[in-house]
């Protein structure tokens, strides 16, 4: 199958968290859209890996995505590897996606990071002819574009993507992991992300970001290479 946008991210719910508004939208004008999540988030202080793999599904279901995978990568302990790098090349390969985006280059969590580096190193890898090993898809393929979603800390967007008529949906994506999120009637450990701030903020940061790009709510994105453009008024 092959796939016009690839999400990774980190952990479940990193996809969802910054780029969920953009996927849902474009899976709604017809595009193939697929995540995948390089860990199962197992160092989590709330919910099990059972409970946040069918959380996954759920909210990639929400999206309607054509696929969603986890990597089994292990949280917090994942390098920047060959073996690792070997595993994203193969889904870029399988799915062939034209867009792959990925998590912010500096985050408050180390995992974000190291994760936007390893997708970014893996996407120039995949087109090279003979970069070749077992199991790993032989016919290269390098994706036109790669962008970076901002999480927590702040960056300068690039661009800004409008997400006005899916902030609902965005929104269902991200309580589809209630396991992580605020909820007044679980019992589960107080974490940041699962403050009812935490989950307010999230209206509010597309809100801001929204308004500096002319929409009501919005998601902002880093670019690795520069695009370029043939027709100024697509800049608007």
């Amino acid at each position: 199958m092959k796939l016009d946008i690839l999400a990774f991210g980190a952990h479940p719910d990193d996809i969802e968290l910054g780029c969920g508004g953009l996927l849902i939208a474009e899976a709604q004008k017809g595009k193939k859209v697929g995540l995948i999540d390089l860990t199962k988030g197992e160092l989590g202080s709330r919910g099990t890996v059972a409970i946040r793999d069918q959380e996954a599904q759920n909210a990639a279901a929400i999206i309607k995505a054509s696929v969603r995978l986890n990597l089994g990568m292990p949280d917090g302990k994942f390098e920047l590897n060959e073996e690792n790098k070997a595993k994203i090349i193969s889904c870029i390969r399988t799915y062939q996606p034209d867009i792959v985006i990925t998590n912010a280059p500096y985050d408050r969590h180390p995992d974000h990071g190291r994760a936007a580096k390893l997708v970014e190193e893996s996407c120039f890898l995949s087109g090279l002819i003979k970069y070749q090993g077992e199991g790993i898809p032989t016919e290269r393929w390098r994706p036109k574009a790669l962008y970076q979603y901002i999480q927590f800390y702040h960056h300068t967007p690039h661009f800004i993507y409008d997400i006005t008529d899916v902030m609902d949906e965005k929104l269902r994506s991200i309580t589809a992991h209630k396991s992580q999120f605020w909820n007044p009637e679980s019992d589960e450990p107080k974490t940041l992300i699962a403050s009812e701030d935490f989950f307010n903020a999230i209206t509010y940061r597309a809100a801001e970001f929204g308004l500096q790009a002319g929409f009501k709510y919005g998601e902002p994105f880093l670019v690795i290479r520069t695009p370029g453009v043939k027709d100024i008024s697509s800049l608007y």
